[in-house]
């Protein structure tokens, strides 16, 4: 369980400026609290009026006076609406499967109260203190990640809300207890739900948008991390830099391709091969010719990904929606996903791409016709594996992220008796597109110890300041491999190194050594 009492100081605003990527991480990864600007009170409050001004006309409005679903031709009662508003909650936890990690409740708890904070819900101005609560004591609701299709993710934001009614259960202090009382021994006081309110709580696409925050974050380092270790591999190929050449970029005019070619030329600046007559040969094979327009595309996709998710961030999701200046409630599709669900694959399966080169370089440095090094670069012949075995894993992992980058498509089974007949099955896209990330980085990691074995193998070579790094960061985590020894564990142990942020992006491209 993660140590609440190391939370930094500064909380994470929510009102004064747009909340990106990094609040997110923040608050779900390193416990930072929350806290709600001055100038919230009054926004929630003035559309919490627009509520109860339609609920006096009498007007008809889903989730507000009539059922959800199907059921939006009931008509409710005044008498029902109370009631309805817990029921409504409790009826949608219908989720299955393995939990959410500590991390992703409290992203999702988080992606909905910044929305909620947008002024459109409607919902009673406590409500959105009792989540700020919730997060700030680490009430962690326990939530299966299984049953939201991505439009609205009803059934993840049922379960984290159950503990509003008393129900369902929460890990608190390190012992997960019936919701009610997680939220008693938080000091945390059962809120009463209003009008609108348990719909409110429930109809935005939280889990989505706050999964996708951690996914895009792990993009960002299995992409970072990747192309470190492909330019690496440059390095101990001995491979020809031509296909770098800023000349020949601009002359092909994609934007990838030229990302591309400036990142690695920074990676490498200083390196011998820049040099006349150091490459091996003429031309090398595509996994290392390609890598720049592979690898620059690739970043161009985590960009928009990055981009789309702080959008939903940044965005209304909620149906009815309350338009404050017009006194009125309308019904949208704000909450739908579909945009985030296409770029995430986009994003996928740029990723595949890589991983694809990254297996194939790994395989091309061991193999003597080649690489001119040993085979399965050990000094010790035959008797001695060296990273043969490797290459099992290597293989294991490139298959798996091209199978994860298939995409799934939309929904076509429809529910709801009919009424809800597409979705874009964005959450279990969202967790594919971080599963594809993960591995990503591991097979990223064994680029990395295999390039700086041919490296060390190469003898008296000049590396780049940005490859140089990336060296000195991969010895001192991981020793040369002489006597045959596991190296799964260090592989991952590499792996969960650079995820939890120690091999400095920045310091690639200057050389600096910024480890402890």
């Amino acid at each position: 369980m993660h140590d609440t009492a190391a939370r930094p100081a500064a909380p994470i605003i929510i009102g004064e400026v747009a909340i990106g990527i990094e609040a997110v991480i923040a608050v779900a990864r390193d416990f930072a609290p929350v806290a709600l600007h001055e100038s919230l009170g009054p926004r929630l409050l003035a559309a919490r009026a627009v509520v109860l001004r339609a609920l006096e006309r009498g007007e008809s409005v889903y989730g507000l006076t009539t059922g959800l679903g199907a059921a939006v031709d009931t008509r409710l009662s005044t008498e029902a609406i109370p009631a309805f508003q817990a029921r409504a909650i409790r009826a949608r936890a219908v989720g299955v499967g393995e939990l959410m990690t500590t991390e992703e409740v409290r992203a999702l708890l988080f992606a909905r109260l910044v929305s909620i904070c947008h002024g459109a819900s409607g919902l009673s101005p406590v409500l959105a203190a009792t989540i700020a609560a919730m997060i700030n004591a680490g009430v962690h609701p326990v939530v299966r990640r299984i049953g939201s299709l991505g439009e609205a993710d009803l059934s993840p934001l049922a379960q984290a809300f159950l503990p509003l009614v008393g129900a369902g259960e929460a890990e608190f202090g390190g012992t997960v207890r019936p919701g009610g009382e997680a939220m008693t021994a938080a000091g945390i006081a059962l809120p009463e739900l209003g009008p609108k309110d348990g719909l409110a709580l429930l109809n935005a696409n939280s889990q989505s948008v706050g999964l996708a925050a951690l996914a895009v974050d792990a993009l960002s380092t299995a992409l970072q991390v990747s192309v470190v270790a492909g330019a690496l591999s440059l390095e101990g190929f001995r491979a020809n830099l031509s296909p770098l050449d800023a000349d020949l970029a601009a002359m092909r005019g994609m934007p990838g391709h030229s990302a591309g070619a400036d990142r690695l030329r920074a990676l490498l600046a200083g390196s011998d091969l820049f040099e006349p007559g150091t490459a091996r040969k003429v031309q090398d094979p595509l996994s290392f010719r390609c890598l720049a327009p592979v690898a620059g595309h690739a970043s161009l996709a985590v960009a928009a990904a990055r981009a789309i998710v702080e959008a939903e961030l940044a965005s209304v999701c909620d149906s009815p929606a309350v338009l404050v200046s017009r006194d009125a409630m309308l019904s949208s599709v704000n909450f739908d996903t579909t945009e985030l669900a296409l770029t995430l694959e986009a994003a996928g399966l740029a990723l595949a791409h890589l991983a694809t080169t990254s297996a194939a370089r790994v395989m091309k440095l061991m193999s003597p016709s080649m690489s001119d090094l040993p085979r399965f670069l050990t000094r010790h012949g035959g008797s001695h594996s060296g990273f043969a075995t490797s290459q099992k894993t290597v293989a294991a992992l490139e298959a798996e992220i091209r199978h994860l980058a298939l995409p799934l498509g939309g929904m076509t089974l429809p529910v709801a008796d009919g009424v809800e007949d597409y979705a874009p099955m964005t959450p279990r896209i969202v967790e594919k597109t971080h599963a594809i990330a993960r591995r990503l980085t591991r097979l990223a990691a064994i680029e990395l110890v295999v390039a700086a074995e041919a490296v060390d193998l190469r003898g008296d070579i000049t590396l780049g300041r940005g490859t140089a790094a990336a060296h000195v960061f991969v010895r001192r985590h991981v020793a040369r491999l002489d006597d045959d020894r596991p190296m799964g564990r260090e592989y991952e142990a590499l792996a969960l190194t650079i995820e939890a942020g120690g091999l400095a992006w920045a310091d690639m491209a200057t050389g600096k050594d910024s480890a402890p």
